[in-house]
């Protein structure tokens, strides 16, 4: 993510795939699959740039390894940092639905929790539902938790890239979902695109892709989410991980946003006018979400 029209790059990892893209909208774009036996429809086509010891990006040597889809969006113009941060709160919500590890969508879940809750002032219910309601409201409140101290974070910091790790450990889960933020213009609140347009884009986009739906339903698993900040940024609940590598193993899908179209320059933040990529490092956050199935 940078901010509109900035000087600041990733001189260390190629263009993204949304950085390439025309402003027409979506794209879904899997590599050229290498591997000669069938394949998941989502598994790692390349190893992501990865933070050296210094915190800075480094490319990694490619191996024989298969096709991974990405789904990529550009939006016609600047966003803001805010939109940013929601984008990343829905996709968890996203793939915490549709990978299984909530029963519901994220804002149906909560509305029928806090019905259970009120009901339960005047109804006595059975164990079984008492107990499916306590683990609904745990989810809930965790979830809530992870989505304020995101909203810390990207006060803080531009954030490029932001990782949900399903599964495993957070060197080698079972699916990573990457959302790169790279290619993204910041702007003002006044002069960027509406937040609630650009996630039914982004929504849309996914939707169009499919990315889901031939995927096999996992049992309940943790759930880890990390992302990339400055590394003097001050932030305290995120813990710094400066030596992480990101997976080259495991289910992938990465989503690409950047920004297009007609960007006024003049509301740019110029404090982050000088930042580099190399000042940036990952942080992951020291819970680790537990779904349910009901």
């Amino acid at each position: 993510m940078m901010p509109c029209g900035g000087g600041h790059s990733n001189p260390s990892r190629p263009p993204s795939a949304g950085q390439k893209m025309a402003a027409s909208g979506v794209a879904v774009a899997p590599a050229p699959a290498r591997a000669t036996s069938p394949a998941s429809p989502l598994l790692i086509a390349e190893a992501p740039p990865a933070l050296d010891r210094g915190g800075g990006m480094r490319p990694r040597r490619s191996g024989p390894v298969v096709a991974c889809p990405s789904v990529s969006v550009v939006f016609p113009g600047a966003v803001s940092r805010e939109s940013c941060c929601r984008f990343a709160c829905e996709f968890l919500k996203h793939v915490l639905h549709q990978r299984h590890q909530l029963p519901l969508p994220y804002e149906q879940l909560a509305y029928f929790c806090r019905r259970a809750a009120q009901d339960g002032d005047v109804i006595k219910k059975p164990s079984s539902m008492d107990l499916a309601s306590k683990k609904c409201q745990q989810v809930l409140m965790e979830l809530e938790g992870v989505f304020q101290h995101l909203e810390v974070m990207f006060s803080l910091t531009l954030v490029p890239r932001v990782l949900i790790l399903l599964g495993g450990n957070v060197m080698s889960p079972k699916e990573l979902y990457e959302l790169n933020l790279e290619g993204i213009c910041e702007g003002s609140a006044e002069e960027s695109l509406k937040t609630a347009s650009c996630v039914r884009k982004l929504f849309h986009s996914l939707f169009v892709a499919d990315v889901f739906s031939e995927l096999k339903a996992l049992p309940v698993m943790g759930t880890v989410v990390m992302l990339q900040g400055h590394r003097d940024c001050g932030v305290d609940w995120f813990r710094p991980k400066l030596n992480y590598k990101v997976p080259t193993r495991g289910r992938k899908l990465t989503v690409n946003l950047s920004c297009d179209g007609d960007i006024n320059i003049s509301a740019l933040p110029p404090q982050h006018m000088t930042s580099t990529w190399e000042d940036y490092v990952w942080f992951q956050a020291p819970v680790t979400l537990k779904g349910f199935h009901e």
